[in-house]
């Protein structure tokens, strides 16, 4: 034979043989990965859990945040309101003068003082508060104080204002001073 057939012939082949331990060694690189992956997705739920409870704790902090805001926003508001109010009150003794000055003075000088008192009462309307003038009506103890009683006369009914004395005023439903007024009884 010459060289070339020599290669040609077949050779004896070499077989690969598994090992038995070959197969026991995929199926417990298998069931390894099954376990890593079993905690993995255990893993990736727990963090899922902790993700939406943080979710859920950062929307309630956002909200509880937006009424905190807006409560101090009322707040300022009515105190803003509130310090007016005081402030008003101390004016309030003015107008009164102003009125009782109407009553004794001379033509002249009535004609200044209703100037002064419609610039007032403008002031008033401006900051939104209201006269009390309850004269001629029910006795209304939520927006009067009474201060006096008299018999009623005949043909007129009790629990009427007869005289004002000193106006109240309100703002809005808060009041700011009551009337103080004489009452039939």
């Amino acid at each position: 034979m010459n060289e070339n057939e020599e290669n040609m012939q077949p050779q004896p082949c070499e077989t690969q043989t598994e090992t038995p331990q070959e197969p026991v060694k995929a199926e417990s690189e298998k069931a390894e990965h099954g376990k890593q992956g079993k905690k993995w997705k255990e893993e990736i739920e727990k963090l899922k859990s902790e993700s939406a409870d943080f979710k859920d704790k950062w929307m309630r902090s956002a909200a509880e945040f937006e009424n905190f805001k807006r409560r101090n926003a009322d707040t300022r508001r009515t105190s803003y309101l509130e310090g007016r109010a005081d402030v008003v009150l101390k004016v309030l003794p003015i107008g009164d003068n102003l009125e009782r000055a109407l009553t004794m003075c001379d033509e002249n000088t009535k004609k200044g003082i209703e100037m002064v008192l419609k610039s007032f009462r403008q002031f008033l309307e401006g900051e939104g508060i209201e006269e009390i003038d309850p004269l001629d009506e029910e006795f209304d103890p939520n927006f009067c104080e009474a201060i006096m009683s008299e018999p009623a006369a005949e043909g007129v009914e009790a629990g009427y204002v007869k005289e004002v004395f000193l106006k109240g005023y309100k703002r809005g439903d808060k009041i700011l001073r009551y009337a103080q007024v004489k009452v039939t009884c």
